[in-house]
């Protein structure tokens, strides 16, 4: 049965228009793809050659990389909004998600068995323990594995996309001024209360740009999409990361004119 229970439909308007509604059905859907599948690293090998194949089969790293973006994009969009703006914790779980793909392999959707739970605690860790326990960090492992990526690159994919939506959820009609407050306290947290190194600490910083290239929004880190020749670098690259990137092209065509 595709549902869209009342107290998710609220939630579809302003910064999350552009996002498809999850669908939510206590039955596997015929299409859908088990979350937990991207763990089997032979699927995600083969996940990354159909969905590498738009870039001609570059770099595996900078593949998984772009490939991650549009799935923590999804999965940032709809559980901090259910949990900021409803206070309601999303099946967000790998054991209990499916996924809509495009035949690229793309996530381009989620089915979700229920609407969500009431939030059990509100501290900042505790609300999206869910979303980082058992989501992210298994599938950031299995993606470091897989492709020999650093696991920074894939947290701070994550990282950016939950640094963007905490800061554009105000904008929400049902959201207060302070909305993203929680999500912002877990991004400016260094440690998590166990002692762990927080992953998602300060995924993005804002400068006066001072350089016609240089963005307001800052990337931490690089995502890695250089590797891939036609794509260059995003538009919240760090401007470290560029100058060294055009440093290095400049002498490789040196070396190859020479």
């Amino acid at each position: 049965m595709d549902t869209m229970p009342h107290t998710l439909s609220p939630l579809y308007v302003g910064p999350l228009k552009s996002f498809p509604p999850p669908r939510v059905s206590m039955a596997p859907e015929a299409g859908t793809l088990p979350a937990r599948n991207l763990l089997d690293p032979a699927y995600l090998d083969a996940l990354f050659t159909r969905f590498g194949a738009r870039y001609g089969h570059g770099d595996r790293r900078a593949v998984a990389s772009l490939w991650s973006k549009w799935h923590f994009s999804a999965l940032a969009a709809h559980g901090l909004a259910a949990n900021l703006l409803l206070e309601r914790d999303l099946p967000l779980g790998l054991d209990e998600l499916y996924l809509r793909q495009s035949p690229e392999g793309q996530t381009t959707g989620l089915v979700l068995r229920h609407a969500g739970k009431p939030l059990a605690e509100l501290d900042p860790h505790s609300r999206f323990a869910t979303l980082l326990d058992n989501h992210l960090t298994p599938l950031i492992e299995a993606l470091a594995t897989v492709t020999g990526a650093s696991p920074k690159v894939f947290w701070s994919n994550a990282g950016n996309y939950v640094e963007y939506f905490t800061s554009v959820i105000h904008t929400h009609p049902m959201a207060a001024a302070d909305q993203g407050e929680p999500a912002r306290a877990l991004l400016e947290c260094r440690t998590l209360p166990d002692g762990r190194r927080n992953p998602l600490y300060r995924p993005v910083h804002y400068v006066t740009p001072t350089e016609p290239e240089r963005p307001a929004r800052v990337r931490r880190l690089c995502c890695i999409r250089y590797l891939i020749d036609e794509l260059g670098y995003c538009a919240n690259c760090p401007l470290e990361c560029r100058r060294a990137g055009k440093s290095s092209k400049v002498a490789k065509a040196a070396k190859a004119a020479g």
